[in-house]
């Protein structure tokens, strides 16, 4: 069974290049090996995750992630069956939520994935996506 989940998370510390590419670099390797996909938006202290993949190893996958200390307060936002992949293509595509962009100062001034629907931060997500903000990462 495919799922898809997304959730929310606040880091802990500084959301530096460092700690991003630590981050990437275990998820991707992490997900190609295990069928997982997704997106991860950061910014303004903000995690922004979706996960798609088999049920039991996304879950799997979530609980591992509840108990990382480099991000708080993780919310599930949305989970779902789903009949296709939102990105059957990256391991973990990465997607910065600078709060210098236009697009996110002009479109959603008072962002708050928390107070959110879930599908609007899922149309937020696609919206970053499709307008070029998805940083590409070299291939493993």
């Amino acid at each position: 069974m495919l799922v898809r989940v997304l959730y929310a998370s606040r880091a802990v510390g500084p959301q530096t290049s460092t700690v991003t590419a630590s981050i990437l670099e275990v998820a991707q390797a992490h997900n190609r090996k295990n069928g997982i996909t997704g997106i991860l938006c950061q910014g303004q202290g903000l995690y922004l995750q979706v996960l798609e993949g088999n049920r039991s190893i996304v879950n799997q996958l979530y609980a591992r992630i509840l108990m990382d200390r480099r991000h708080k307060d993780v919310e599930m936002i949305s989970f779902a069956e789903v009949a296709q992949r939102r990105c059957p293509d990256w391991s973990m595509a990465h997607v910065n939520l600078s709060d210098a962009d236009p697009m996110i100062r002009m479109k959603h001034p008072e962002f708050d994935p928390y107070s959110a629907t879930g599908a609007f931060v899922m149309t937020l997500v696609d919206e970053l996506v499709s307008s070029g903000h998805r940083i590409s990462l070299p291939p493993a």
